[in-house]
């Protein structure tokens, strides 16, 4: 199996690793469903002799509780911040179990065991494992029934990173996030940080808001931030129409329509209900479509606003045999395969279009399984965007990894589309967003971890950032969902590639001192700061004195490069780099640099001369806006790249600038 698609790739590296054995791999989430075959424990050693974690349930004697083994030796919930603002008799009785299906899933994805036979309704049918399925798993579940749009509480968020951190596990799988929020509002970012202090690396969703610019969160630099890709694998079902055209689209739908006969295609908007806004029945809102329009026919929606399988059960409720979803401009060529109520595939903008402009009947076909498809990757639509918008110094996302479309173990208590009026069970299930990209990322940690077990979580972050690739499977840049180039604020560093961070040749190392020095940059004051010192084994916040002349933030050791506030006079910028060789020996580093557009950069020194491996060298890197050359107020990006004269390593960091006006510290912008 290929290693550009993010998956994992059996070979010798992963085998010294053991797949993970000897790591705990622990997952903030909605809780677990311990009865997927994909926790089972059969072949599992004991847990490491420093764990500490406890099933939480198997102090119940209820037998409906969930249960422990050798791969999941740890469960535990935390609802107190829940409770004091919904009242207890919101959650009862609490349990670790998953309702939803959620944490069932990314779990398993981060760690789950290898599973033959897993599919939806047939389709995916393969071997299904996570990214490290030697490795041991825990569950914390803090997350629970919304409430007023409110279901993960701060208080149990850092209750949870503690908890975990006293377990003993190693990597923490966080598929949670809301707005962008200063470090010190945002329960994520204070226990990542307590977790970080503890060499914990911590793996973060990056956000289901774009395409819009700015939408990322889990923004802290001590975390790894996931963005979402695809991969090289679809579920192509084709609306045929009357003049025998065929629009590709995709469905995991277990039914179909007839192929020998063609049914009448309706705009939703021209069969929209009496009480019913346009733009209710456009998106096909529960209860904007008109019974006696929409009976028999096929229903054409438009993507937005309410889940993609609810627009088929109001399609279905109203009669419809069939759903059309077409992408909305944002959305552009991203299709997502659904298992939806009732026959459906969704299409691409440009096909909706196309389609709605014309009058026709037809059917929609049974889906099917694609391989190695082209181009893969490309970046979702729906993953979020930079610039950071807390400190825009730091570029995130971090990295990308699947997250369309992915298979993973399921819990027993909801359907596949998770919503109420879903009455179907599956053992597995298909679901996309960053949520799901985020475990492929935590998997490969805890393989790093395994590995290399002395790296801190950054040596583990800068390993994966960077060796990941910025080509599809074509050796073309990769697009986004419209096909049009991608930069960095969608992917990061690139689409990940496990094999290749095993042995990156030089990391970016940093640590809680460094951190605390970004921290002081920010302007954060002694108070602040001990919110982010407290934590597990601490009994409390510590003092943190910062120093007289704090500390740039674009000076923290970070694997990618961020200038956003260059001088338009052409006044120099200059960053501080330092690198360790964690290569096996001596070696030579020549730096090679893609400058972004409109921006000199220069490297000093251009080589980088280790006489062993844990050699430690700084670098700097300088950037200028060139004089004469107009630069509109935009961001710009390019790439530093350390290559050994072996041509094994090439470590790759982004480089990202904007000018802006040194009077007004504004960007530059055309009038």
């Amino acid at each position: 199996m290929e290693e550009e698609d993010g998956r994992v790739r059996p070979g010798s590296i992963w085998a010294k690793a053991r797949f993970g054995e000897g790591v705990v791999i622990g997952n903030l989430d909605t809780g677990v469903w311990p009865e997927a075959g994909s926790f089972r424990d059969d072949g599992m050693g004991p847990a490491p002799a420093r764990w500490r974690g406890i099933c939480q349930d198997q102090q119940a004697s209820d037998d409906a509780q969930a249960r422990c083994n050798r791969k999941l030796i740890g469960a535990r919930f935390f609802n107190k911040g829940y409770l004091a603002t919904v009242g207890q008799r919101q959650v009862n009785p609490a349990s670790t179990r998953d309702t939803d299906g959620h944490g069932t899933h990314t779990l398993s994805t981060a760690a789950g065991r290898p599973v033959p036979g897993a599919n939806l309704f047939g389709y995916g049918n393969g071997t299904a494992k996570g990214g490290a399925p030697s490795a041991h798993a825990a569950a914390y579940k803090v997350c629970w029934r919304p409430v007023n749009g409110s279901e993960c509480f701060d208080a149990d968020i850092v209750a949870a990173f503690d908890a975990a951190i006293h377990d003993g596990v190693h990597v923490l799988s966080v598929s949670l996030g809301g707005a962008p929020a200063e470090y010190f509002r945002d329960g994520v970012a204070i226990g990542s940080f307590h977790a970080a202090r503890h060499g914990v690396t911590v793996v973060c969703s990056a956000g289901n808001s774009g395409p819009a610019a700015g939408t990322v969160s889990n923004t802290a630099p001590w975390l790894v931030t996931v963005g979402a890709s695809t991969m090289d694998r679809e579920f192509p079902a084709y609306l045929v129409l009357d003049n025998k055209k065929r629009i590709k689209g995709q469905s995991l739908s277990p039914t179909h329509l007839p192929s020998n006969k063609f049914y009448q295609l309706i705009s939703s908007e021209e069969a929209k209900g009496a009480n019913a806004t346009a733009t209710q029945a456009k998106l096909c809102i529960e209860g904007s479509l008109d019974k006696a329009k929409v009976k028999g026919k096929i229903v054409v929606c438009i993507r937005g606003k309410n889940a993609r399988v609810e627009k088929g059960e109001a399609v279905r409720r109203a009669g419809g045999v069939g759903l059309v979803l077409a992408s909305d401009e944002a959305s552009g060529n991203e299709v997502i395969a659904d298992a939806h109520v009732l026959p459906a595939t969704h299409i691409t903008y440009t096909d909706g279009i196309a389609l709605l402009a014309s009058s026709a009947s037809g059917y929609i076909t049974v889906p099917y399984t694609s391989l190695d498809t082209k181009p893969a990757p490309f970046m979702a639509a729906f993953s979020s965007q930079g610039p950071n918008t807390v400190t825009p110094q730091i570029l995130k996302p971090d990295i990308t990894a699947p997250g369309v479309s992915i298979l993973a173990a399921y819990t027993g208590l909801a359907g596949p589309t998770g919503l109420a009026f879903d009455e179907r069970r599956v053992l597995f299930n298909a679901e996309s967003g960053t949520s799901m990209s985020c475990p492929h990322v935590a998997g490969i940690a805890g393989l790093l971890k395994a590995l290399h077990p002395d790296w801190s979580p950054a040596a583990i972050k800068s390993a994966i950032m960077t060796t990941a690739r910025v080509q599809n499977n074509m050796r073309k840049p990769m697009s986004n969902s419209s096909f049009l180039r991608a930069t960095p604020f969608g992917y990061g560093a690139g689409h990940v590639q496990p094999n290749r961070a095993a042995d990156p040749g030089l990391v970016y190392d940093a640590n809680a001192t460094d951190y605390l020095g970004f921290l002081c940059a920010l302007g954060y004051n002694s108070s602040t700061i001990a919110t982010f010192m407290a934590g597990a084994g601490d009994g409390g916040g510590h003092a943190h004195a910062c120093p007289a002349r704090a500390p740039r933030p674009e000076d923290l050791n970070y694997p990618s490069v961020a200038v956003p506030h260059l001088s338009p006079t052409g006044a120099a910028r200059t960053v501080t780099r330092r690198v360790r060789n964690v290569g096996a020996g001596a070696a030579a580093y020549d730096a090679r640099v893609h400058e972004p557009r409109g921006v000199a950069v220069d490297v000093r020194p251009r080589r980088l001369e280790f006489a062993a491996a844990g050699e430690e060298k700084q670098f700097t890197v300088t950037f200028r806006a060139k004089k004469g050359f107009f630069l509109p107020g935009e961001y710009v990006f390019g790439r530093l790249v350390w290559s050994d004269g072996a041509g094994r390593h090439r470590v790759r960091s982004p480089l990202v600038a904007r000018v802006v006006d040194s009077k007004k510290k504004k960007p530059l912008s055309i009038d």
